[in-house]
């Protein structure tokens, strides 16, 4: 089974080796000055607001080889919806309970796919990604809130999930894990002495209207082909000892 058809069958599928290990490196110090910037912040809390304000950030999902893959799966306009860096702290990283993607994103049509770029490796120990192939079929479904402060977020889909049939997603530092909007997914918390980060990209076709107010959506970017039904945030200038340093930023001022 290819890759592509393993997406449509389970509603997954995983790209290796799709960055070099210098740019990863880079994104892991981002990470890092992120952190330092926004202390308020948590690592797995560093998202939409900041992304087209961050050169570093365009730039990195802006990558051809990024790019390539999401053509894939819808066409060659290509915009992007959101991205979030979720960085597990060693020990105390939070789980993320189950859910679907589709049933919170202001979208229409429903037409987006997820990048999960792996920074670090990424093992059930330190809380990966786990997907139930196969739910990319089902409906979206209603959600719940969720009492306490043990997951990033507060919300779960309002269904019993039946985890025998989990897969873990275990990646290392530049595989990228595809997922579908309706597959139902979550992790579990960071128990482990290492930090597990990845990189969640929420890649549209530019015939995808994102319907939240007020416009352009605050992490709308247009990275390849025609515009089509949205406005878009302009692409940030690079200025030296505002904006993280990265090997590609003279092109960027």
């Amino acid at each position: 089974m290819d890759l592509m058809e393993k997406y449509d069958t389970d509603g997954y599928a995983i790209f290796r080796n799709v960055l070099d290990a210098e740019l990863i490196a880079e994104a892991d110090q981002h990470v890092r000055w992120l952190q330092e910037r926004y202390p308020g912040r948590s690592g797995e809390d560093l998202s939409t607001e900041l992304v087209a304000r961050d050169p570093f950030w365009v730039r990195l999902v802006s990558d051809d080889r990024l790019l390539d893959i999401a053509e894939k799966f819808i066409g060659p306009d290509i915009a992007l919806f959101a991205s979030h860096y979720i960085a597990k702290p060693a020990r105390t990283g939070k789980a993320v309970l189950w859910h679907q993607d589709g049933a919170f994103w202001p979208l229409d049509p429903m037409n987006v796919v997820t990048l999960w770029l792996a920074v670090d490796r990424s093992t059930p120990e330190n809380g990966c990604l786990r997907v139930i192939p196969g739910t990319h079929r089902e409906e979206l479904h209603a959600v719940r809130e969720h009492e306490g402060d043990d997951a990033v977020f507060n919300v779960e889909s309002d269904v019993t999930v039946d985890e025998s049939k989990a897969v873990d997603m275990v990646l290392q530092p530049g595989d990228v894990e595809v997922h579908h909007p309706g597959i139902m997914h979550g992790s579990n918390a960071n128990t482990s002495p290492y930090r597990r980060c990845g990189l969640t990209i929420r890649y549209i076709p530019t015939s995808t209207r994102i319907t939240a107010e007020p416009q352009p959506f605050p992490s709308a970017l247009l990275l390849r082909g025609e515009p089509g039904v949205n406005t878009y945030q302009p692409k940030p200038r690079y200025v030296p000892g505002e904006h993280f340093p990265f090997a590609d930023a003279p092109a960027w001022t």
